[in-house]
């Protein structure tokens, strides 16, 4: 039996209409989705790197509370993990000197991750290069040395914040797996999030007190990435050993 579809013009006109119509609500949405993606790099000017090509880096923010960075440095000396950045707020680092002294003589490399929380994207070029200076001098004063590296607080950024940093001599710093683990989704979730990462990546985890199951599921996590071969090293080691990796503002 032959079955036959017959559509005059006004439905295929209508039908037309639908399918443009979808067509430009799915690019729509495609393109909306990418404005969300984090940016990296000016065209011609600074980048801010995202990840390298080997190896793996743990990086760890804090800004704020004094009872889960100790914990979590417990888990990196317990497991021998010899390499991490923390990436730290300097008026946290202020109020904890003895913390920061600890991450220093266990050898991990310390960046900046501003000096307090503020959105690097609603600031005043001014404002930007205010905050990064009183980081670098709280830096100063608890004689923490040859820093590299520094990250926007909140994790936003513009040209502006890239131009500046750079003027200030340091890279810029993003990450390519999110652990989300400011978020408390579960162990497990943590876990799962930063199973992805592999060769080249820059991992972000938090050592605040806002994130309260990172300290737990750092054995869980190091253990996968053991799993994996993978060497941990330092961000500044991993930018430093090839081709780092940036995305252009668009």
């Amino acid at each position: 039996m032959k079955i036959f579809f017959v559509f005059n013009g006004k439905s295929l006109k209508n039908i037309s209409l639908i399918l443009i119509a979808a067509f430009f609500t799915a690019w729509f949405l495609y393109i909306e989705n990418l404005a969300q993606i984090p940016v990296f790099s000016t065209k011609d000017g600074p980048k801010a790197v995202y990840r390298g090509e080997k190896d793996l880096a743990l990086t760890f923010n804090i800004g704020w509370g004094d009872e889960k960075a100790e914990p979590i440095l417990d888990t990196l000396k317990k497991e021998n993990v010899k390499a991490a950045t923390f990436f730290l707020a300097g008026s946290w680092a202020e109020r904890h000197p003895d913390i920061v002294s600890r991450i220093v003589k266990e050898g991990y490399e310390i960046g900046i991750l501003g000096y307090e929380y503020k959105e690097y994207r609603d600031l005043e070029d001014v404002k930007i290069g205010q905050d990064i200076r009183k980081a670098q001098e709280a830096f100063r004063k608890l004689n923490v040395k040859n820093i590299k590296v520094l990250r926007a607080p909140t994790g936003h950024f513009d040209e502006r914040a890239l131009k500046i940093a750079n003027r200030y001599g340091y890279t810029f710093v993003h990450w390519s797996v999110d652990s989300k683990d400011w978020t408390n989704p579960g162990i497990p979730t943590i876990v799962k999030n930063v199973k992805k990462a592999d060769k080249g990546d820059i991992v972000l985890l938090h050592a605040s007190d806002s994130a309260k199951q990172t300290a737990k599921a750092l054995p869980l996590i190091l253990k996968e990435i053991h799993q994996k071969g993978l060497k941990l090293i330092s961000v500044s080691e991993l930018i430093a050993n090839g081709e780092a990796s940036s995305r252009e503002i668009k």
